[in-house]
């Protein structure tokens, strides 16, 4: 047979490596500093100017420093930064990484287009300096892991879809019959997240001059479509194709065949079919139906035996080479990085529990476990790739094994004192809450008695980052200085027989699974029926049945200034922190509402687009925030909520005092809402909607001058000092935040409720 000679392509791995390396650094360092703001909330301050005279600052002693970042570095910005960058910049870079050099070496062939290659490097990394830019300002829809709006979902969506045309066109030019079990991983996650990502991300624009958009889904159906891919964004994103590359680098590092061939199919077909189910998990005990959540129960528990069967056969494939382990940095954080593997999805199951749910959720218990996913799963495959390619694809040794090493420990010890920590804080937080007297009231009725009880584990936990950050600018130093002594081979000669036809029907006494890794279009399609069945299940009923969200006739639309301040609400990434989600726990009923109180209903969020039921509680739940506090207790908490509460870990919000509450889209946003939603808005309140905003935001105002004087006195203040300039409080938009918060609730705030009805 003819013997063809073609050059595996390096230049599009290099550009993905560097990639990987530098958006860890920076994905790292936005998680470094939302770790420090949960216990120096004062950051902003320090850096940008305060009137607060117990703070010092870099800048001078003026708040306007703060006020022209307008929350730039807010922790609901940072954070959901800091989650994108690790997972769409660093995570995904270093998956393109692995899989552009794998891919060309499993199939005997260059990538199939060396432009498309490009196209989609550029593509992506002009999407990820659009996020950084977008979150910054404050343009971001607010849904977990899909916070990009609209004209990013459809780069996103532009980007992948050339990368699945380079990879399918690869394949189909391969010069080796069978697929290796490492490109069903990554055909299996190009159609899971293809599938995933459009149809969570189906949005109404407001218009295709703006940014902003809203959810085709609403309340309780956009948080099952939202956690279906929030949950399977994980499995497909930080999941399978990270067990695809394991699946090659790790037997390449240990120079050892994968262990079995069989637990690869089982593991393979098993993984993908049953992560599709298992979304609802993360909403135990919230609106949605109740048997959505039991689905997604039974499906995490089952979740825990295909991924232990990758677990076992990654590790059981270094039978033999243990003594290698010792000396070789690479294996080190491979065999971590599969350990933290079996630990996360044996913990994720267990978190799916009711038993341990009512007590993990909500609480750092979630966050650690993520996080020993993301650290060590992720963190560390990238890190042993890296190592693994760099001296390969510069042709030289590695610069410094004992500086890797020091990486190792250092990050170990990273992902140790992050995780740990955050296990008692979440044990803390979750037992802390359910506390109560034996007169029937709450030990811990104060919500800052649980926020302060944990700070010292918030300190442990950004010293873990510290940890883990220092190992990876180890790794900068030790790339850099293998980069600088190797010689980088751009084109790599290589020759191997042409693939002779023989037809893609299945031949007499060929196993089955043998001809469907030799017909890529079969495996593809059964594939996706295989990831599609899960969300055909869940999805399609809960999206067309009435039934499943009762209509509460107490519940009505947002007026237009509370429409404004839930954009507002969503633009500072207020619910990063503040879960909207009542479950039916006494302690959660007593704790939110008092006596009257009732836990959150889904014919409630109706109107919710998104939805804003949260994941994590660092502030207390404001579903039943509605008539809690003054108004003008919400306008000093958002100046500086260390005034209303001692030792809040909270940031300043004082932009919103200073900022012209922009109303030039309202009557638009009321009639997309009418117009798309059937939101019940009548032609005469959307016609009036300006009035109807003047004259609930002077109800505001006047509600917070006679309730505090001090505020009164400052703003007329401010407009001697202004004149003409000056703009009235009525038209800023602190005032409509205030409006929203102060309506959450009300509807069905109350002892008697007209009985739900069903249309």
């Amino acid at each position: 047979m003819e013997t063809q000679q073609f050059k595996y392509d390096n230049n599009i791995v290099r550009a993905f490596l560097y990639a990987t390396i530098a958006f860890g650094l920076v994905g790292f360092l936005l998680g470094l500093t939302a770790a420090l703001m949960l216990f120096y909330p004062e950051l902003p301050e320090f850096l940008f100017g305060t009137d607060d005279t117990t703070i010092k600052s870099l800048a001078s002693g003026n708040i306007q420093g703060l006020i022209n970042t307008q929350g730039a570095l807010g922790f609901g910005r940072i954070r959901m930064l800091h989650t994108s960058a690790v997972i769409f910049a660093f995570v995904c870079n270093s998956f393109f990484c692995g899989a552009y050099y794998s891919m060309q070496r499993l199939l005997k062939t260059r990538m199939y287009s060396d432009t498309l290659s490009w196209i989609h490097f550029w593509t992506w990394q002009i999407m990820i300096v659009s996020v950084v830019i977008t979150f910054l300002m404050g343009i971001n829809t607010s849904k977990e892991y899909a916070e990009h709006e609209w004209p990013i979902d459809i780069l996103i969506t532009i980007s992948w879809v050339i990368f699945g045309i380079n990879m399918f066109g690869t394949i189909a030019k391969r010069r080796v019959r069978h697929l290796y079990v490492a490109i069903w991983f990554y055909m299996g996650t190009w159609l899971a997240v293809a599938m995933l990502h459009i149809f969570n991300n189906l949005e109404v624009p407001l218009s295709f001059t703006t940014w902003k958009s809203y959810s085709i889904y609403a309340g309780a159906k956009d948080a099952l479509v939202q956690w279906w891919y929030g949950h399977n964004a994980v499995a497909f994103v930080l999941t399978t194709p990270v067990l695809g590359l394991m699946y090659y680098f790790l037997p390449k590092a240990a120079d050892r065949p994968v262990f079995s061939y069989k637990l690869s199919i089982i593991h393979f077909w098993s993984l993908i079919f049953v992560y599709l189910w298992a979304g609802p998990h993360h909403l135990q005990y919230t609106a949605l139906p109740a048997w959505a959540q039991a689905v997604g129960t039974g499906f995490s528990i089952m979740l825990i035996a295909p991924s232990w069967g990758g677990m076992l056969n990654g590790l059981l494939t270094l039978r033999g080479a243990w003594d290698k382990v010792r000396e070789n940095p690479i294996l080190k954080f491979f065999v971590v990085a599969v350990t933290c593997y079996g630990m996360a999805t044996f913990e994720g199951p267990l978190l799916a529990t009711k038993s341990l749910n009512k007590i993990g959720h909500y609480t750092d218990w979630v966050i650690g476990h993520v996080h020993i996913g993301a650290l060590g799963w992720n963190g560390f495959m990238a890190f042993g790739i890296v190592y693994y390619l760099i001296p390969v694809m510069w042709r030289t040794e590695l610069w410094s094994k004992k500086l890797a090493n020091w990486h190792f420990w250092l990050g170990t010890l990273g992902i140790i004192f992050y995780a740990v920590p955050m296990y008692i804080s979440g044990f803390t937080q979750g037992l802390m809450w359910k506390q109560f007297n034996p007169d029937g009231t709450l030990v811990w009725k104060n919500w800052l008695d649980t926020v302060t009880a944990i700070i010292p584990y918030y300190k442990m936990r950004f010293l873990g980052g510290l940890f883990y950050l220092s190992g990876a600018i180890l790794m900068v130093v030790n790339v850099f200085k293998t980069i600088k002594a190797g010689s980088f081979q751009k084109d790599v000669p290589a020759e191997a027989p042409a693939l002779a036809n023989i037809g893609s029907g299945r031949k007499e006494g060929e196993g089955l699974h043998l001809w469907i890794e030799r017909t890529p279009r079969i495996m593809a399609i059964l594939a996706f029926i295989t990831v599609a069945i899960g969300g055909l299940v869940e999805i399609i009923p809960t999206l067309t049945l009435k039934q499943n969200v009762p209509t509460i006739t107490a519940v009505k639309p947002y007026s237009p200034l509370e429409l404004e301040g839930r954009d507002l609400y969503i633009r500072e990434g207020c619910n990063a922190c503040h879960s909207q989600m009542i479950r039916p726990f006494r302690d959660e009923i007593v704790r939110f509402e008092g006596k009257n109180g009732q836990y959150s209903k889904a014919g409630e969020f109706v109107y919710d687009r998104p939805f804003l039921w949260g994941s994590k509680r660092t502030g207390p739940d404001l579903q039943r925030e509605g008539g809690r506090n003054p108004d003008s207790w919400h306008f000093k908490h958002m100046y500086n909520p260390r005034i209303t509460s001692a030792g809040s870990i909270m940031p300043r919000f004082p932009w919103l005092i200073s900022n012209t509450l922009d109303r030039s889209q309202t009557v638009n946003k009321m009639k997309l809402m009418k117009n798309y939603f059937d939101v019940p808005y009548t032609k005469a309140e959307i016609d009036s909607a300006n009035q109807w905003a003047d004259n609930q935001a002077g109800g505001i105002v006047k509600k917070i001058y006679s309730e505090a004087k001090d505020v009164k006195d400052q703003i007329e203040k401010d407009k001697a000092a202004k004149g003409a300039a000056f703009v009235p409080l009525e038209k800023r938009e602190i005032v409509a935040m205030i409006a929203y918060l102060q309506r959450l609730g009300t509807d069905i705030k109350t002892t008697q409720i007209q009985t739900a009805s069903i249309k």
